[in-house]
């Protein structure tokens, strides 16, 4: 036997209904953001407690854009709608439910600027520090995103200058090193021209060595004995 369809109606116990209200709550927000992430879809949802405190959740586009397409394309099918006697007695039940809506906004808007505030009872008030708080919070970590969104732009683009200013620096070098193997070749040296050896101290010391064999042979001498003939002729 399966599981049989519970019959939906409100929770008499206080205590259960809050409980159960903040689980599905959780669910239904958990809900919103899966199919905004899953299908690429623009979700906003608002939620009001029977104790009037607000629960919104919105995709990265703003709560305010969303309602702003909403109402244009809410004014676009109303349009399309022709005029007739039940399209003015749905517009004649609309009206006042708009109207009071229009109102509450509007009282939220002035308690959120810190007007009316004397009917408030110290459970309002709490509700809409609460609410403040939240705020404050989305706003603050929409800003965060931003700038860290502004902030890793502006790391991609120095990395990229980086890249560009070392392949610079890269090809220059390379340059310089063509340039300098290009001038600094290997010269061969400079052919020696031979010239004939003058053998000058040669012949000199030939010379001057046959002269000293000249002056060792035995030379005819002078101091010759004239014959006594002679010496009898010459006093004659």
């Amino acid at each position: 036997m399966g599981r049989g369809r519970v019959q939906l109606r409100q929770i008499e116990n206080k205590i259960s209904r809050q409980v159960t209200f903040s689980k599905r709550r959780t669910g239904l927000l958990k809900k919103a953001h899966e199919i905004s992430v899953l299908c690429d879809a623009e979700v906003a949802l608002i939620v009001f407690s029977n104790k009037g405190k607000l629960f919104e959740f919105s995709t990265d586009s703003s709560m305010e854009r969303i309602l702003d397409r909403y109402e244009q394309q809410s004014n676009a099918e109303r349009q399309l709608v022709p005029t007739g006697s039940e399209s003015q007695g749905n517009w004649s039940l609309e009206c006042p439910k708009l109207m009071s809506t229009i109102e509450a906004l509007q009282r939220n808007l002035r308690h959120f600027l810190g007007e009316e505030l004397d009917p408030l009872s110290l459970r309002d008030l709490q509700l809409l520090e609460q609410q403040i708080d939240t705020s404050l919070k989305r706003i603050r970590t929409r800003k965060e995103r931003a700038l860290q969104n502004q902030n890793n732009m502006l790391a991609k683009k120095i990395q990229l200058k980086e890249n560009e200013k070392t392949q610079t620096e890269h090809a220059q070098c390379e340059q310089q090193n063509l340039s300098q193997n290009s001038s600094s070749f290997i010269q061969p040296p400079p052919a020696t021209i031979e010239f004939p050896s003058l053998t000058i101290g040669g012949s000199f010391q030939a010379i001057e060595g046959a002269n000293k064999e000249a002056e060792t042979q035995p030379q005819p001498s002078t101091n010759t004995v004239i014959p006594p003939w002679m010496l009898s002729h010459v006093n004659r």
